[in-house]
């Protein structure tokens, strides 16, 4: 898979330090890259700079993206011109209900059942086949390592087999740059806060691979929580936990249980959704809520004290996520005062109530706000395929891999990957203590590839 840091014992991560196109590239594209060869190098790693001019033409690009970081099997294709050829998605709702969560190992067997389907459903849908594209996207971190691993393990394989270029991709930062497909107009510098299930992430995109970490969750992020408060309140999880608690807490009185906002003491822009979590724990046990009892059978008593409780952690919750923007724009613009947009992303930014709250925030700082469809803001192939198309104009990009790969050879993937570096004021004492076994930020690897060229 893509490296960013040299490891020349694996298959997977070796680097080429002099790049070649390989004879077996189309030869419109083999010109394209030859024509680029002396300005910019085409190699994914060693020409990741932020500054560099394009080195493939526009022209007819399409771009097949492949995500497997969770729960969701998805693949898409996006061609140059931002068009969605196809986009298919394989949920696992049925044993997220069964299992309260996502199981890991449960979840990559689901993935590997379905991947073939779900990739050749894209091809097909877009009215192409393999020799249709100019490279595959894959979602390499972070995420679950058994299910990324899928999704990396199907894209070598079309890859190899069809030799085309590979492009590893950042889960966050195709989360960040579906935007600028959506808003074509939407250029660098933004700030950006992507929400998910396991992620809480404020971050100044200041250009194409270069992010400064505003802030983040020092434990459990806003998705987790959702999921986890309806679980509590026995409603339906096949449809996930947000979309649920959203539902519910449109019944309820939302200042009926004082839950206290988090981290009002911390003047950072860090999250932290533990305590809360604990709160409507309790808060369900003081009411005696039997959660035994679906929504479905609940006496109209019970149906209210648990929308009054869904409500209540709802505006706590996102409250929680305004006070956090509020802080992270006014930092944004010390930094680039050129900043005009917020872009909001992740799983739960499909969210109405989030949307509404966080619109009401940007024009108080005189912003404007961004968000992808519903459907492009969960984990989706398309995001995928778009940031692999966005790297890939820029010559950042792996050549094929192996056509016959063993299935045992070593995979790059990332499960824990920073995207941007932090910011000296938003460090976290408490998170400090959770960084072991994590990758360098993809920001900072990008800073030390261009300072050894």
């Amino acid at each position: 898979m893509v490296s960013l840091l040299p490891n020349l014992s694996s298959p997977i991560s070796r680097l080429s330090l002099l790049w070649r196109p390989s004879i077996h590239l189309t030869s419109k594209l083999q010109l394209q890259l030859q024509l680029h060869q002396k300005t910019v190098k085409p190699k994914w790693f060693k020409s990741f700079s932020p500054h560099c001019s394009t080195s493939v033409s526009n022209e007819n690009l399409v771009v097949l993206g492949i995500e497997t970081s969770c729960d969701d099997t998805a693949a898409a294709v996006v061609n140059s011109n931002g068009e969605i050829l196809s986009q298919v998605i394989s949920s696992q709702a049925e044993l997220l209900a069964r299992y309260g969560g996502v199981a890991p190992k449960m979840a990559e067997e689901a993935h590997a059942l379905v991947i073939d389907q779900v990739v050749q459903e894209a091809l097909d849908k877009a009215n192409l086949t393999e020799k249709d594209l100019t490279a595959v996207a894959v979602t390499i971190g972070p995420g679950l390592s058994l299910c990324l691993r899928i999704g990396v393990r199907k894209a070598r394989s079309v890859a190899g087999s069809h030799n085309l270029p590979l492009v590893g991709v950042h889960h966050m930062e195709a989360h960040t740059l579906v935007a600028r497909l959506v808003d074509r107009e939407l250029q660098f510098p933004f700030m950006a806060l992507l929400v998910s299930g396991g992620h809480n992430l404020l971050i100044l995109a200041r250009d194409l691979g270069d992010y400064i970490q505003l802030g983040t969750t020092i434990d459990d992020a806003i998705g987790e929580a959702y999921d986890k408060t309806a679980k509590w309140l026995g409603l339906d999880l096949r449809r996930s936990g947000g979309p649920a608690v959203e539902e519910l807490a449109q019944e309820g009185d939302a200042k009926s249980v004082k839950f206290k906002v988090p981290m009002k003491q911390h003047k950072d822009c860090n999250f932290s959704y533990a305590g809360l979590k604990t709160q409507v724990r309790l808060a369900i046990e003081a009411k005696r809520i039997n959660t035994e009892i679906s929504l479905a059978s609940a006496s109209d008593e019970e149906r209210q004290a648990r929308a009054d409780i869904a409500a209540s952690f709802q505006r706590v919750a996102v409250l929680h996520l305004e006070e956090k923007c509020e802080r992270a724009i006014e930092w944004g613009l010390n930094i680039e005062p050129s900043i005009d947009h917020l872009v909001v992303s992740g799983g739960v930014a499909s969210n109405k109530y989030v949307r509404a709250r966080l619109e009401e925030v940007v024009k108080r700082k005189g912003l404007k706000l961004v968000c992808p469809p519903p459907s492009l803001c969960t984990d989706n192939g398309v995001m995928v395929a778009w940031t692999g198309l966005e790297h890939f104009r820029l010559g950042r990009f792996d050549s094929p891999p192996p056509a016959n790969e063993p299935e045992d050879a070593v995979l790059d993937l990332r499960p824990r990957w920073p995207l941007g570096e932090e910011y000296a004021e938003g460090k976290s004492e408490a998170r400090s203590m959770r960084t072991a076994r994590m990758h360098p930020s993809l920001t900072s690897l990008i800073k030390a590839s261009i300072k050894q060229e």
